[in-house]
């Protein structure tokens, strides 16, 4: 019985590497198979296979990138805040921006953020935070949907965490 389990268990792995296709053939059937279409089939979706590269970031992160991207405004003259604010974000496995600023046209930019040009600043969606308190970013982290802990093999986000 163990022996059973284990070889449907290897089977079901194996059988969601490959490749399969959905279309719909010229009677409008839905036709799903692991031989490509013939030339005139419509809707191709194809699925199963190696992911690709960034295809890592789970769903939940996506969405969250999507409705509310994540943007760090920092300076050279502010380390220990920002490298704190860095390392929140990191932590929980949260893709950002970073914008180190450094130019007039920059701190411009901060200032219609922020109102003024206070470093750190996070801008998550519409949300904006001045300066680093760790309930605070959470806060808006969590009701953007973003992860409480990064997932194994998250790689770092931000210009200077390199």
């Amino acid at each position: 019985m163990r022996y059973l389990l284990m070889l449907c268990l290897a089977l079901a792995g194996t059988s969601a590497l490959a490749e399969t296709y959905r279309w719909s053939d010229s009677a409008g059937k839905t036709v799903i198979s692991d031989t490509p279409p013939p030339g005139k089939a419509k809707g191709v979706v194809k699925t199963g296979g190696k992911a690709e590269a960034g295809d890592n970031t789970p769903f939940a992160t996506r969405k969250a990138m999507e409705a509310f991207p994540v943007t760090l405004y920092t300076s050279a003259e502010c380390a220990a805040e920002c490298k704190q604010a860095r390392d929140l974000l990191n932590g929980r496995g949260v893709p950002f921006t970073e914008k180190m600023v450094q130019s007039a046209a920059e701190i411009e930019e901060l200032k219609q953020v922020a109102g003024d040009a206070f470093v750190p600043t996070i801008k998550v969606g519409n949300q904006r935070f001045r300066g680093f308190e760790t309930g605070a970013y959470d806060n808006l982290l969590d009701l953007a949907g973003y992860p409480k802990t990064a997932p194994f093999g998250a790689k770092p986000s931000g210009g200077l965490s390199k």
